[in-house]
């Protein structure tokens, strides 16, 4: 069949390995794709036995992490010549089903192929835990990775001196919060693995950062109660700079769409010799979230702050090879028109 030869094993090995690599909340690698070979279809379900509960009880993070995902996913098919037609939440009868991506066809002659850059920042992206140099980074570089927010239908805020202190204050509020919730630690524990653990989730001890030793820093906590795993502190930068991704609304087909574009904002940075954590202890917090919007603004929905700057690049995360992944449809599923808004070009 001719949608056969269009998704062939190696093709859809490449676009399935390029997924996987995005970052996701405490590496749950919360999705599951599924190829449909009858429609030339791959889908993007979740995978609620990776979900965080405590953490993230309503989906957000889950659905930030699945979009990264599909960003990759994209770039990876346009990479390989493929163009990719996106719907997202597809098919109100499936919730579980987040996104549907179909290969069209080859590029034609107007399509612009991605850059060589963004697909092979794909594979050099690693979340750094590390301190970084404070070296400022140019304002060139900082326009494009705003620019690349709003082509993914989100928007990056960079704050000046006094907005920064004070998202790092609410995220250090969210942090101390969170060491006073013993089932928190608990489900934040159980996604470390220990060394030499053959894992395909988690985060290993071993890509663990150091805490401040200057207090300044807020970065995230995963030991908990077990000190012993907890690395030396180390002193960070004392300029840091943060970026807050937000938007205008606040539904799941957002999420989705959120998550592109954070990816696509690492990616752009990864690209330009940048290193790149996420700070979400605030988000997971409804008070301390609302409190990271924009002052003045009534329609900032917060998502993530991004640290970014120059360091050392972060250690590798493990990830579920792709094929287990993937399971060939057994029969066409019926045509479900799109959702008004929900396709991604």
């Amino acid at each position: 069949m001719r949608t056969q030869a269009l998704l062939d094993a190696d093709t859809v090995e490449s676009l399935l390995a390029a997924a996987v690599a995005a970052p996701s909340i405490h590496n749950t690698q919360p999705w599951r794709f599924r190829l449909d070979p009858h429609r030339q279809v791959l889908e993007v379900h979740s995978a609620p036995e990776r979900t965080l509960p405590l953490t993230d009880p309503t989906h957000r993070a889950q659905y930030l992490s699945v979009g990264a995902a599909l960003f990759n996913l994209r770039l990876a098919a346009v990479h390989h010549g493929r163009r990719p037609e996106v719907r997202l939440l597809p098919d109100p009868r499936d919730p579980g089903l987040l996104a549907a991506v179909r290969l069209t066809g080859p590029l034609g002659a107007n399509d612009l192929p991605s850059h060589p850059a963004l697909h092979e920042a794909i594979a050099l992206r690693h979340t750094s835990r590390t301190p970084f140099t404070g070296r400022p980074v140019p304002e060139p570089i900082v326009a494009r990775m705003v620019t690349a927010a709003h082509a993914g239908g989100a928007r990056l805020h960079v704050p000046d001196i006094v907005g920064t202190r004070r998202l790092l204050r609410l995220t250090a509020a969210a942090e101390a919060r969170n060491h006073t919730h013993p089932d928190r630690i608990a489900e934040t524990l159980s996604w470390i693995t220990a060394p030499g653990k053959d894992a395909r989730y988690g985060i290993p001890v071993t890509a663990l950062g150091p805490p401040d030793a200057g207090g300044r820093m807020p970065m995230r906590d995963f030991t908990g109660a077990l000190p012993v795993l907890r690395r030396p502190a180390l002193w960070f930068e004392r300029h840091v700079q943060l970026a807050l991704l937000w938007t205008p609304h606040d539904r799941r087909e957002d999420w989705l769409r959120t998550g592109q574009a954070l990816q696509y904002v690492l990616l752009t940075a990864t690209a330009h010799g940048l290193r790149t954590s996420l700070l979400h202890q605030a988000m997971e917090w409804p008070d301390l979230r609302a409190a990271t919007a924009l002052p003045g603004h009534k329609r900032c929905h917060p998502h993530m702050l991004i640290r970014f700057g120059y360091g050392r690049d972060g250690a590798r995360t493990p990830r579920a090879p792709a094929h287990p992944a993937m399971r060939a449809a057994a029969a066409p599923r019926p045509e479900v028109p799109p959702a008004t808004g929900t396709r991604t070009n």
